[in-house]
């Protein structure tokens, strides 16, 4: 199976054609207003536009108000909703669009709780499974989790995420074979310290990237 790979936190319209042109599934564009990687609603039309033909658009959201994804969904073409607050399983679906929930992984949780939280979400077109919050950002905090505490036998595909980069992700394959890897701090660029620079994409960080998934899969 070929690992599906996301692209997340784009703000820039060449960082999103890099992306898809290293060979990104798709890209993940956030509307949160609490992190350096939000996009405005007339850059985010500018991106897809850009965009060439079978790259995903997913529209990343932290606990908005029904009336904000109903703006956002009118206003660009989102193809999959990606949920990464405590949003409950009801406020998902009400859209008429296909979600991800994202779910946080905090040390020693035990393989039954996650479990029975992914049941809660079991119209969703996947899970997604990151890192917990730090730093007051839901994700995006270059943070990696135990990866051997994910529930086996889950129902929806498992979206990974959480502190990947070229340096992990082809372990991180192996050891959970996930449906999709998304990825965002791990393909940042770095100022003159090696911090990454929240919503600047680095292409030579995500060709790497992508290149680790493929030898993973191989």
């Amino acid at each position: 199976m070929q690992t599906r790979i996301k692209i997340c936190g784009i703000t820039r319209v060449d960082d999103g054609l890099a992306a898809a042109h290293a060979g990104a599934d798709a890209i993940g564009l956030v509307f949160w207003a609490g992190t350096p990687r939000v996009v405005a609603v007339e850059h985010a039309r500018a991106i897809v536009a850009a965009l060439p033909p079978f790259v995903s658009i997913v529209g990343l959201f932290v606990d908005p108000s029904a009336d904000d994804v109903r703006a956002t969904l009118a206003a660009v073409p989102l193809d999959l909703l990606q949920f990464h607050g405590s949003e409950p399983p009801e406020f998902c679906r009400a859209f008429g669009r296909r979600y991800v929930k994202a779910l946080p992984v905090a040390a020693g949780a035990p393989a039954a709780g996650l479990l029975e939280c992914a049941q809660r979400y079991e119209d969703a077109a996947g899970l997604l499974f990151d890192a917990p919050p730090a730093d007051g950002l839901p994700g995006g905090t270059g943070r990696t989790f135990d990866w051997s505490t994910l529930p086996k036998g889950l129902p929806q595909p498992v979206v990974l995420s959480g502190g990947l980069s070229a340096r992990n992700v082809a372990d991180a394959i192996r050891r959970v074979r996930p449906w999709a890897v998304d990825v965002s701090s791990g393909v940042e660029a770095q100022d003159a310290r090696g911090v990454p620079i929240k919503g600047v994409k680095d292409p030579t960080r995500m060709t790497a990237f992508i290149e680790e998934v493929r030898n993973a899969d191989g």
